[in-house]
């Protein structure tokens, strides 16, 4: 396939053209440009002899543009203003962050905390892409992600421990208003249990049994449940300890679940990280590891 660009001429001796026929005068021109009258001339020839026709006509005082030039000067002019407004445009552009993380992971720990990353980090656009599927880093164009994953990592990727999963059964405190606590196993089995797509209650009871409840396809909603006092919920301490520690929820059992999957900081290994992906992946590090 043919390289169209190979009809291009030099962007120098562009450059030299738009300024002399801007000012009609090749001092002009050499002085905007910071060169010699003689380069700015040579340059102006090495175009010339490079579209095959005078652009200019040379007088005694200045230059004047043939109309061939003055044509080929108007379209120069406006491609030289699309460019300056396409570099004005990506410089004006903030520098976007894009992390993927789970819908729960971002309601209950990265959103309360998104004024704080903001002012740490005022440069940055955070675009946060909230999903229960993996992201693919470059089909996605995902540069940090929280995983629920474990060791051993590939070589390609940097990986911080965030916190591990250890899930506490939680309740509204309305609900459990005339209950003692904490439960027993026993009686907490028997309290309407909320279900989501991890279906964590099974093992929380060193049972295999299906155990009755409402289902939902998020953590989040089965807390959201869980606050409006409609049962009591299985989740990640790191997710609901803002909600305890505010007295919104109660740990309504000593017993609690430690599974094999941690929560990770996650991002490909490159060359050409940017100073402003570096600074969000530090941010996460020292306000979301709660390891």
């Amino acid at each position: 396939m043919p390289n169209n660009h190979r009809t291009l001429p030099p962007l120098n001796a562009l450059r030299a053209f738009e300024a002399a026929g801007r000012h009609l005068n090749f001092r002009a021109a050499a002085d905007e440009l910071f060169v010699t009258q003689g380069a700015v001339a040579q340059q102006v020839r090495m175009l010339e002899e490079h579209i095959g026709f005078p652009l200019f006509q040379r007088l005694p005082r200045g230059v004047a543009l043939t109309s061939q030039g003055s044509v080929y000067f108007a379209e120069v002019t406006r491609a030289f203003k699309i460019l300056d407004k396409a570099t004005a445009q990506l410089l004006r552009e903030p520098k976007t962050v894009t992390i993927s993380v789970t819908p729960t992971f971002a309601t209950k720990l990265l959103l309360p905390r998104l004024s704080a990353l903001t002012a740490a980090v005022p440069d940055v656009e955070l675009r946060t892409v909230a999903t229960e599927s993996v992201a693919d880093f470059d089909r996605d164009q995902v540069d940090i992600a929280v995983r629920l994953t474990r060791p051993p990592f590939p070589a390609a990727f940097d990986t911080q421990l965030l916190f591990k999963q250890t899930l506490v059964a939680v309740a509204s405190p309305h609900l459990m208003a005339n209950r003692e606590l904490p439960m027993s196993l026993e009686v907490l089995q028997e309290m309407p249990l909320l279900h989501d797509s991890h279906h964590h209650w099974p093992r929380f009871f060193g049972t295999t049994d299906k155990l009755a409840g409402a289902v939902f396809n998020q953590t989040a909603l089965a807390l959201d449940a869980a606050l409006a006092g409609q049962g009591v919920a299985i989740a990640c301490q790191a997710f609901v300890q803002a909600d305890l520690n505010a007295g919104r929820l109660v740990q309504v059992s000593e017993s609690t679940l430690t599974v094999d999957l941690d929560y990770y900081l996650v991002r490909k290994k490159s060359s050409s990280s940017t100073p402003t992906v570096d600074a969000v992946w530090n941010w996460c590090i020292t306000h979301l590891a709660l390891a």
